[in-house]
């Protein structure tokens, strides 16, 4: 199907990025054969690391004159293994495209090359008064990363997701000519948005260069509160009556005590609170202490009116940091109390979300096994964990394969997709095609029969 990677291949490729930049075969580090989770792996015939948009277009010349497979990695922090190459051929690396080119603080844009990592971008733009809202729990991975997967993160609640601040993107077609999507414009009705087909493509359309990206001014205020509630359906039945009060909090996260005892051991550092079984987190910001104060209070006193035990304000710099720190740890923190470990990323309507952990925890019963979990309470992303712990090989990957097919299914049941923020990539698609059915399939195949007709851009991932 797809041609090897030759002698003259690689001098091509040297020629394109300098012999530093490219490494072959037994000397690529065994990082670059799987993501952060590790479930599927495949090594590269070679690493191309690239430094411009004029490099992309290189590589990507002379992969679809050969008919190479070309599969483009970031940080390599996915979770569903849409950057590891399938096909093996080649690894296009993007970690060394890490430039904020430009701040316009007129059109309130960013514009940046796609290896800058999110943690990068939301330090500058708070250095210049501005906040780039998605806010993905990993602060490590790439900008072309987030673009591809269309992160959302804690703050996607209020602000939205990362497609919402995409304005333009620089991208390398499969043949390698450059194009630019989009526009920076506040409002587009111009044709079809390209741009919008990218955002989310994991990769299978075109290589990400340059994107243009909106900023918001940043708020003055923020402060937190940490709910305690006895039990996970109190927590999340406070969530509607939240929004229902007119106050749309920054993030609302769920949290069980399970989780933040992982998150305590794996940073070690104590929690504010670890008496009760369930826990909600809310960020509140604005432009105003007396603004921010008044929804404080008014969401204070709603959550004790309906069963909340406690009301934690966390508003100084070293609680908050305490306290969020402690969530974004929750990841890294399951994984290193398990053995192996692999993730149902699902996202349902947020009246369900309460259901659907419920049914989590009568699995983890069923088949006798640890499934904790976490996730974004205010728009229904849920991220939930099997843990492999002491099974043998053999049980392991028949339980994920019962487990996966039964969650995926129950959201299907309550109105929910397969991925609310990590993608399909390669662990989910079989799942992505069944929920969906043949024709929604049929034209994602043909979107992509048209950006790349000889399928050399990350194949096998999503539906291809």
């Amino acid at each position: 199907m797809y041609n090897k990677v030759t002698a003259e291949d690689i001098q091509t490729l040297k020629n394109i990025v300098g012999d530093e930049y490219v490494t072959v075969g037994g000397d690529i580090s065994a990082d670059y054969g799987h993501d952060e989770l590790g479930g599927i792996e495949h090594m590269p015939e070679v690493l191309v690391k690239v430094c411009s948009t004029e490099e992309v277009s290189g590589v990507m010349k002379l992969a679809w004159e050969r008919n190479i497979p070309v599969t483009v990695r970031g940080s390599g922090t996915g979770l569903v293994g849409a950057a590891v190459p399938a096909f093996g051929g080649i690894l296009l690396e993007t970690t060394r495209m890490n430039k904020i080119i430009e701040l316009n603080s007129d059109t309130l844009t960013v514009r940046v090359q796609p290896g800058v990592l999110l943690m990068e971008l939301a330090a500058f733009a708070e250095e210049n008064d501005f906040m780039y809202p998605p806010d993905p729990g990993e602060k490590s991975a790439t900008i072309g990363g987030n673009i591809s997967t269309n992160a959302g993160g804690m703050r996607a609640v209020k602000y939205g997701v990362t497609r919402d601040y995409v304005r333009a993107l620089t991208v390398v077609m499969p043949d390698g000519e450059i194009v630019e999507l989009g526009s920076n414009v506040a409002k587009n009705s111009s044709g079809y948005s390209l741009k919008d087909l990218v955002v989310g493509s994991e990769g299978t359309l075109c290589v990400i260069c340059e994107a243009t990206l909106k900023l918001i001014p940043l708020p003055k205020v923020s402060v937190s509160l940490l709910v305690p509630f006895t039990d996970m359906k109190s927590a999340i039945e406070a969530v509607p009556k939240i929004f229902r009060s007119k106050i749309t909090p920054t993030a609302i996260e769920y949290m069980s005590r399970d989780t933040i005892m992982f998150s305590e051991s794996y940073l070690g550092k104590k929690f504010p609170d670890t008496k009760n079984d369930a826990y909600i987190l809310l960020t509140i910001d604005g432009n105003t202490d007396e603004q921010v104060s008044g929804e404080v209070n008014s969401i204070a006193e709603l959550c004790l009116e309906i069963g909340a035990l406690d009301v934690y304000i966390v508003d100084t710099d070293e609680r908050k940091k305490s306290v969020w720190s402690a969530r974004g740890a929750f990841l890294e923190a399951i994984k290193a109390s398990t053995t192996e470990m692999d993730e149902c990323d699902v996202v349902v309507p947020v009246n369900k979300v309460d259901e659907f952990i419920k049914y989590t925890h009568q699995l983890a019963e069923k088949f006798g096994v640890r499934i904790p979990s976490f996730g974004h309470a205010g728009d229904g992303n849920l991220h939930v964990y099997i843990c492999r712990d002491e099974l043998e090989s053999s049980e392991w990957e028949k339980l994920l394969e019962e487990c996966f097919e039964l969650m995926y299914k129950k959201a299907e049941e309550m109105g929910g997709l397969v991925s609310g923020e990590h993608g399909i990539g390669y662990a989910k698609k079989q799942y992505i095609k069944k929920q969906y059915g043949e024709t929604p399939i049929m034209l994602m195949q043909g979107i992509k029969k048209v950006f790349d007709e000889k399928n050399i851009l990350n194949p096998g991932k999503v539906c291809f």
